[in-house]
């Protein structure tokens, strides 16, 4: 049986934690599907979603089995439009977890066709989040141990021009 599996968010922008969390993902699952949203509720991305997909692609450019999309609606439906089986979801502190659960409830509650998986990340990667990552850059940070260099110079760019 091939399972195939999604990781949805925003990855404003991907961190090397999101990349620690797809590579775990391939050992577990056939394909993985990084499934970047469009539009998300309660956020405002810094980049457009062409240019985190991009970043994302390129970070991502030597993991096999893995495909980076963008994204528009429930993921749960992105799911299920795409045979996807499962719902990666990262947790890297407790405080994640309240959030994570109620969110994997909801999704259950829409469908009984799609699991969601919790992962954690390598240890040294379970302080970082792209809002923290966006906040050192923009503030004159290095950022280096956190993103690739591509992001790293998409940041760097941003925060020149601002």
């Amino acid at each position: 049986m091939t399972v195939s599996a999604m990781y949805p968010g925003t990855f404003d922008p991907i961190t090397l934690g999101h990349e620690d969390l797809v590579r775990r993902a391939v050992r577990l699952f056939d394909h993985v599907v990084v499934a970047i949203a469009e539009n998300p509720s309660s956020k405002e991305p810094m980049f457009s979603l062409d240019e985190r997909v991009a970043m994302a692609a390129d970070a991502l450019a030597g993991v096999e089995r893995v495909e980076v999309t963008g994204y528009l609606g429930l993921t749960v439906d992105f799911a299920r439009e795409h045979d996807l089986g499962v719902i990666i979801r990262g947790l890297r502190a407790v405080s994640d977890f309240e959030y994570e659960f109620q969110l994997a409830n909801m999704n259950r509650h829409l469908t009984d066709e799609v699991e969601t998986a919790f992962l954690t990340p390598t240890e040294k990667y379970t302080f970082i989040s792209s809002s923290l990552v966006r906040e050192v850059a923009m503030l004159g940070g290095d950022i280096s141990e956190f993103v690739s260099p591509t992001v790293r110079k998409a940041l760097m760019d941003r925060r020149n021009r601002a």
